[in-house]
C-alpha cells in the first residue's frame, strides 16, 4: 500500500503552514503522490503553488478539480459533483476530460457508495477515490463508510484509494493507496 497525500490548502492556511514545510513531511512519509486541493484560490494562485510543488517534490502531482492545469501535473482528481459540471453524463465526462488531459496523466474520481463504484468499474479511470472511512477536517461527509471501505473496495476494477479521516497507522487490505490529509500532520 503506498501512501497519497492529501494537500489542501485552506488546512495548510489555517495552520500557518508553507507548502515546503508540507511536501517535506510528505518525503519524510515516503508519500508517492501528493494531490494538490485549493477550493478558495484563483486558477493563477493555484498554478503558481503547482509549480512549486513540482519544484519540491519529484513523485507524482495530482490536482483536484483543475484540469485545465493538467500541463503542470501528472493527473487530476474530480469528485462526483465536479464530473457532472462537465457533462450529466457520467461516462461521457469522462471521456471529455480523457480527450483533454491525455491518456498519459493519471485520472481518478472519488466514489461514496457501491452504485458509484459500479458506474465507475465501466469508466476510463485510473484510480477511485474511495469513502470516507471517517469524519474528516478537510471535507463535509455525508455517508462515512467505517469498516464497510474494504468490503467496497473490493469489487473496483481500479485500484483504489481510501479517502476522507484516514490517519497513517489504518491498515486496509483491498486498496492500492491510502490518502492522508491532515492525519499526516498529526502522526
Amino acid at each position: 500500500m503506498q501512501l497519497y497525500a492529501l494537500c489542501d490548502q485552506d488546512m495548510l492556511d489555517a495552520r500557518g503552514m508553507e507548502l515546503e514545510t508540507f511536501v517535506e513531511i510528505c518525503k519524510n512519509k515516503s508519500a508517492t503522490i501528493i494531490q494538490y486541493r485549493n477550493k478558495s484560490s484563483d486558477i493563477a494562485t493555484i498554478k503558481h503553488q503547482l509549480i512549486l510543488l513540482r519544484q519540491l517534490y519529484d513523485g507524482f502531482v495530482i490536482i483536484n478539480d483543475a484540469y485545465e492545469l493538467i500541463e503542470y501535473c501528472d493527473g487530476v482528481h474530480v469528485g462526483q459533483e465536479d464530473l457532472v459540471k462537465i457533462d450529466a453524463d457520467v461516462k461521457k465526462a469522462v471521456e471529455i476530460l480523457r480527450a483533454i488531459i491525455g491518456k498519459d496523466k493519471l485520472l481518478g474520481l472519488s466514489t461514496h457508495n457501491r452504485e458509484e463504484i459500479l458506474i465507475a468499474n465501466e469508466l476510463d479511470l485510473d484510480y477511485i477515490g474511495l469513502g470516507a472511512y471517517r469524519d474528516t477536517s478537510t471535507k463535509d461527509v455525508a455517508s462515512v463508510l467505517g469498516d464497510t471501505l474494504d468490503d467496497l473496495a473490493i469489487i473496483s476494477s481500479h485500484k483504489v484509494a481510501a479517502i476522507g479521516g484516514v490517519k497513517l497507522d489504518d491498515e486496509f487490505l483491498h486498496v492500492s493507496y491510502k490518502v492522508i490529509g491532515s492525519g499526516l500532520l498529526e502522526s
